[in-house]
């Protein structure tokens, strides 16, 4: 009996185990926390972003008539969003293309993350 005890035991610790381990755990564990964290921090901004370009969208397909009308409704849709503090009228490019309207915009914007330490995004649009 005691041979063949020897033997399944051998058999069991010869095999190799899976899994993580705590080390593995931990990194991981750390890893997606960042990776959240940074998520977390940077979605205000891309909302932001997204809600730029709809208004500004909104503002080419009225069709202003002046450069000083669109700016001036660009004005007074921030002041019904709360999300755009980034850029105001005055920021952005009002051209005419093909008898179309085309309000274009250019920023960056300054994330930190910890300390001095900042992620740095540059976005930029244009009505299509």
């Amino acid at each position: 009996m005691n041979a063949k005890y020897a033997k399944g035991a051998q058999r069991r610790t010869g095999k190799r185990q899976q899994g993580v381990t705590l080390f593995g755990l931990m990194f991981w564990a750390l890893l997606f926390g960042f990776a959240a964290y940074l998520v977390i921090r940077v979605f205000p901004t891309v909302n932001e972003y997204l809600t730029i370009q709809s208004t500004v969208e909104k503002i080419a397909r009225a069709n202003p008539t002046t450069v000083a009308e669109a700016k001036l409704a660009f004005d007074k849709q921030k002041d019904v969003e709360y999300s755009i503090s980034s850029i105001s009228g005055k920021d952005l490019v009002v051209t005419k293309e093909n008898d179309r309207v085309v309000v274009a915009y250019a920023y960056d914007k300054l994330v930190p993350i910890y300390g001095p330490v900042y992620i740095l995004i540059k976005y930029e649009g244009r009505s299509r």
